[in-house]
């Protein structure tokens, strides 16, 4: 591609400066091929759907211009440029993940590919969200747990003093105060959830059928 003009007679002849294009997922790259342009000469404006390039040239009392109406909107915030000593590179962040057809003019809507947002994200200086801390569902594990413990079948002792925890657990005051009177009168042979009748009177030692009930001495 040539973007010189057409020189009036008399004026001398401007070098021909070649520009070309290509593109990634996220970004259009136009290269133009000044060699030694002087850095601080290159000047570059960027609009949603223009592009604009002027630079001294060197050895000449010229200037490069480029002008260029954009197929498609890019970003101007985050649009850059590099000078090297063979080329410009401008580099057009991609307004949409849009395959484009053509740099100028007006693309062909439908010849246009669709980019993955995530790759998009991947491929530009674009703020990041925060990553997602993990985070336990306390909530849950103990909902979990005890499921677990209520799923869970004592056998002979263990089961019977289960349920002597639940009762105790879930009772009344006068179901607590009953089940500790007749445990400690009796000697630990009495559990009983009446304190009607247990407060009556002291719960006498009830060993069980065949046992003897001999009270230690010091």
């Amino acid at each position: 591609m040539s973007d010189t003009k057409e020189t009036a007679p008399g004026e001398p002849v401007k070098p021909r400066i070649k520009h070309d294009w290509y593109q990634t997922d996220a970004q259009v790259v136009v290269t133009i091929l000044l060699k030694n342009a002087p850095v601080d000469k290159v000047k570059v404006h960027y609009g949603e759907r223009n592009l604009s390039v002027t630079s001294a040239m060197p050895g000449t009392d010229a200037e490069y211009s480029l002008e260029i109406e954009l197929a498609h909107e890019v970003v101007p915030s985050m649009c850059s440029y590099t000078v090297t000593p063979s080329k410009i590179e401008v580099k057009l962040r991609k307004k949409e993940g849009l395959r484009w057809t053509l740099l100028e003019g007006e693309g062909k809507e439908e010849q246009v590919k669709a980019i993955p947002q995530a790759v998009l994200d991947a491929s530009g200086p674009v703020q990041q969200q925060p990553p997602k801390l993990f985070r336990k569902d306390w909530d849950k594990i103990e909902k979990d747990i005890k499921k677990m413990e209520e799923e869970e079948k004592p056998e002979g002792d263990a089961a019977l003093n289960a349920l002597f925890q639940k009762i105790y657990g879930e009772g009344s005051d006068e179901v607590r105060r009953a089940m500790n009177k007749s445990f400690v009168e009796s000697g630990g042979t009495v559990l009983s959830t009446n304190w009607n009748q247990v407060a009556k009177e002291k719960v006498d030692v009830k060993p069980p059928d065949g046992l003897e009930f001999k009270k230690w001495e010091n």
